[in-house]
């Protein structure tokens, strides 16, 4: 059976946390798209880790972890993060790297940089690791697939001109750099290849062989639907698709063998970089106090460690995100840290132009949208601990379920803190 474990929002939703937990019974999980500029925060008896590349079923000895074609490869950061592991004592993984995975070069950091210097208070909040300029060359036929490290050096040395030719006109009469030092480069190509070459495979005969064997294989994305480049916040998105349809093409699988998408759904909302986030707090003592204690140890950032913009559950944003991944199942996370209120709002629909809608509408009428809230009754109780649904607060069931009719998709995982076993399953009226 294959699965799919992504994000209904903005990302930052606990993907990694539900994709460790599922790995328990799986023996596959392929991380599909995005690159470094991302983590998962998974807590596990080994202890706290912030992954940005590995997949996360890299806790589990029987898991194959994956880097599928679709993965913005930055090699030194996977190596790095690999020794990490081992370093605090989780055995090694069992890894496989995509032979036509594409690699982050050090220039698609350096042009990161560089055009967010040039933007500078329109820029895009790139976390500077290269993903945007990496994807613009993947698709401009100029990108390095994993394979490519392994030519022999003429073959190397050409593509290193033709591509450098382009680049060094940017660099230079844009940007006011240096051009690229070739030879530099070819020494880089060298030593990535050195890096890597451990691990890699033929990741769709490996598919193809699983899925026949009737092996549970979980993809695993980044961010969420509302950093999608097509469906998303457009332009302020990722460069790769976060919907659970392109978990297909990233991993090298049939779209049809996707079975069970998980979508996870935070109790809240929460929101690194730019962009529109309608039910955002704006209060700063308030949002303050929820990024506080918010996550696990604070909305922060896994990879670049910047505040998370907070907010109020969005049901309009969350129904969209929910629609465009497929929902499945919605893995509802974070409750726990709302315990501390007296009264929640929630988003149930946008006010645009004096007039109110429940569909999530295109970036430009989205800077207009004003939120329309309910206000819910608080728990006001510590939930971390419990472990059947109807041991929760009978105001806690209420606020699951009222989402849940808002949105109309089946919650049938809650989480309620940031361990393993921190889970309650739940049979949800809407579960098909």
């Amino acid at each position: 059976m294959v699965k799919a474990v992504v994000g209904a929002n903005w990302g930052d939703e606990g993907k990694g946390k539900i994709t460790d937990m599922l790995a328990d019974q799986a023996e596959v999980v392929i991380r599909f798209q995005g690159g470094a500029n991302a983590g998962h925060t998974i807590v596990n008896n080994y202890g706290k880790f912030a992954l940005h590349t590995l997949p996360s079923g890299v806790f589990h000895q029987t898991v194959t972890n994956i880097i599928g074609n679709g993965v913005a490869l930055n090699i030194p950061k996977l190596v790095s993060e690999v020794k990490e592991l081992v370093d605090r004592g989780v055995p090694a993984p069992n890894l496989m790297v995509s032979e036509r995975c594409q690699v982050v070069m050090p220039y698609h950091i350096l042009f990161d940089e560089c055009e967010e210097e040039r933007l500078a208070g329109k820029s895009f909040g790139s976390t500077k690791s290269g993903i945007a300029p990496f994807y613009s060359d993947k698709f401009a036929k100029i990108g390095w697939q994993v394979n490519e490290l392994f030519m022999d050096d003429d073959a190397i040395m050409e593509k290193i001109e033709h591509v450098c030719t382009q680049k060094d006109v940017l660099l230079v009469h844009l940007y006011h750099r240096d051009p690229i030092d070739r030879q530099e480069l070819l020494n880089t190509i060298h030593e990535y290849r050195d890096m890597i070459a451990p691990y890699v495979g033929n990741v769709p005969e490996f598919l193809e062989r699983a899925v026949r064997e009737d092996k549970t294989i979980l993809l695993e994305g980044q961010l969420g639907t509302m950093k999608d480049p097509d469906h998303g916040i457009y332009p302020m998105v990722t460069s790769s698709s976060t919907l659970a349809a392109y978990g297909a093409i990233g991993a090298g699988l049939p779209p049809y063998s996707i079975q069970q998408i998980v979508v996870v759904n935070k109790a809240y909302s929460s929101a690194v970089g730019a962009g529109e986030f309608t039910s955002e707090i704006l209060d700063p003592v308030e949002a303050d106090e929820l990024r506080r204690r918010g996550g696990d140890g604070g909305e922060y950032g896994a990879t670049t460690g910047r505040p998370r913009r907070v907010g109020w559950y969005d049901c309009v944003a969350s129904k969209y995100g929910c629609r465009l991944q497929g929902a499945t199942d919605v893995a509802f996370t974070v409750l726990d840290v709302l315990g501390y209120l007296d009264e929640i709002p929630v988003c149930v629909a946008y006010d645009i132009d004096g007039e109110q809608t429940t569909e999530f509408p295109v970036t430009h009428i989205l800077a207009k949208a004003k939120p329309v809230y309910v206000k819910l009754p608080g728990w006001k109780c510590d939930i971390r601990g419990i472990r059947k649904y109807e041991d929760l607060p009978e105001n806690c069931r209420k606020y699951i379920e009222f989402i849940e009719e808002q949105i109309g998709y089946p919650i049938t995982m809650v989480s309620n803190g940031p361990g393993r076993e921190d889970i309650i399953y739940r049979e949800s009226p809407l579960s098909r």
